[in-house]
């Protein structure tokens, strides 16, 4: 099935939406009530990305899925552990993959982010690389912060913190996306290579 693709602005609200929806929720009420609205936000905007592009992009459905599980057991329980290091499994788990996925010579990244480049396979496995090192560093910096800073500032932390590190590091890998870019003729070599298999 074809993916429309979504203008640019329904991306960032689908995606910063429900971080904004947990941190007013934790500034007026408190971290449970908070996880709560986060739950609710979150697949808020996993149907609401499906009813427009008829897809949810697999890192997004994978942070919900987590963030369901541990959002729950943190309101049954009534632990604030389980919402706190929710970042933590979420970022180790796309770091093993990517990590391990280089180990045995795959390239997991272009499925993770949706095949957002066309790259050469050295770019693949470079880009994969720079992700699991920066997917692992911020688990442990997750780990770091709530377990030495108060609640709320790991709140500000996940909103105003670990979103625009994320957008800067992205953001950095552009020189390495047009190093190791494919060319429109190698492009295309490919496409049609691709298209002469479908017809066998």
């Amino acid at each position: 099935m074809d993916k429309k693709q979504p203008h640019p602005l329904f991306k960032l609200a689908t995606e910063l939406g429900p971080l904004l929806v947990f941190f007013a929720a934790n500034a007026k009420f408190n971290l449970f009530v908070a996880t709560a609205a986060f739950m609710v936000a979150i697949v808020a905007a996993m149907i609401a990305s499906y009813i427009v592009t008829r897809h949810i992009p697999l890192m997004a459905l994978v942070t919900g899925l987590v963030v369901l599980v541990f959002g729950t057991l943190t309101l049954v329980l009534h632990d604030e552990t389980f919402i706190k290091v929710k970042p933590t499994i979420i970022y180790g788990l796309f770091a093993s993959v990517l990590g391990g996925g280089l180990l045995f010579g795959r390239s997991f990244i272009a499925m993770m982010f949706d095949q957002v480049f066309n790259l050469t396979p050295k770019g693949w496995r470079v880009l994969t690389l720079r992700w699991a090192l920066f997917f692992f560093g911020m688990a442990v910096l997750n780990e770091i912060i709530w377990r030495t800073q108060s609640t709320d500032f790991w709140v500000n932390f996940k909103v105003f913190g670990a979103v625009p590190l994320t957008m800067i590091f992205a953001m950095m890998q552009m020189p390495l996306a047009r190093r190791y870019e494919l060319a429109p003729e190698s492009l295309e070599a490919s496409d049609a290579k691709e298209g002469d298999i479908g017809k066998g």
